[in-house]
């Protein structure tokens, strides 16, 4: 079977054998697409030095770069895709594919109560997720999502279907990567689709005045 993206996540190394691991990376990946097997490979979690490193090496050696980064991307984490990966894109064309736009559920609202029962937070292994919706920080960011509640609202969809259509408004985004439990939060989400056109600008600017952590980029590469 013919892979269109293979995606290899990041594994933290020893830093002595740090440059070593990216060449043998980037020559595993170019002997994948040229036997058939993908078409094209990508990175998930790199930094942007590491993606840079893989770029440098496939040039250095007649090699098959990297195409996108799958980078986590929603509401309350933005710097690495709104800053970062837009700087890659014009310097080497490396695209962003996202993943985790409710963050792990923090953005659909279902938290605002507190833990549901079965909800992911109320599973074993899931301390560290209760742990942070339930910290101070987790308490400010339900404060904003009850602001952004009534923004979805106004624009007569669900605050996931926002926050999905919210990811997919970024220029700088090529997909963005979702999770379901079931068929019908699947066609929720699908339903953001709907959602985008609305996203005017002033939507757009009144719900970065909610957040308060846009981050700041020396360079505007829409231009």
């Amino acid at each position: 079977e013919l892979i269109i993206i293979l995606i290899i996540y990041n594994i933290y190394i020893d830093i002595d054998i740090y440059t070593y691991t990216h060449i043998q990376t980037v020559r595993a990946m170019t002997h994948v697409i040229n036997q058939g097997m993908a078409m094209y490979w990508g990175t998930s979690r790199w930094s942007s030095m590491e993606i840079m490193e893989a770029y440098s090496v496939a040039r250095q050696f007649n090699l098959i770069p990297p195409i996108c980064e799958q980078a986590e991307y929603h509401m309350f984490q933005r710097e690495k895709v709104e800053v970062q990966l837009p700087e890659l894109f014009h310097k080497i064309g490396v695209g962003a594919m996202t993943w985790s736009p409710l963050a792990c559920g923090i953005v659909s609202g279902k938290y605002d109560g507190g833990i549901p029962p079965y909800s992911r937070a109320s599973l074993k292994g899931y301390q560290w997720l209760k742990d942070k919706i339930l910290s101070e920080e987790g308490r400010r960011q339900q404060a904003k999502l009850k602001e952004l509640q009534a923004i979805a609202e106004r624009l007569g969809c669900t605050l996931p279907q926002l926050a999905i259509a919210w990811c997919l408004r970024n220029e700088g985004v090529s997909s963005v990567l979702l999770g379901a439990s079931n068929a019908d939060q699947l066609m929720e989400n699908i339903g953001a689709i709907q959602v985008l056109p609305k996203l005017s600008s002033s939507i757009i600017h009144e719900i970065d005045s909610i957040l308060g952590n846009k981050p700041y980029s020396k360079k505007d590469y829409r231009s």
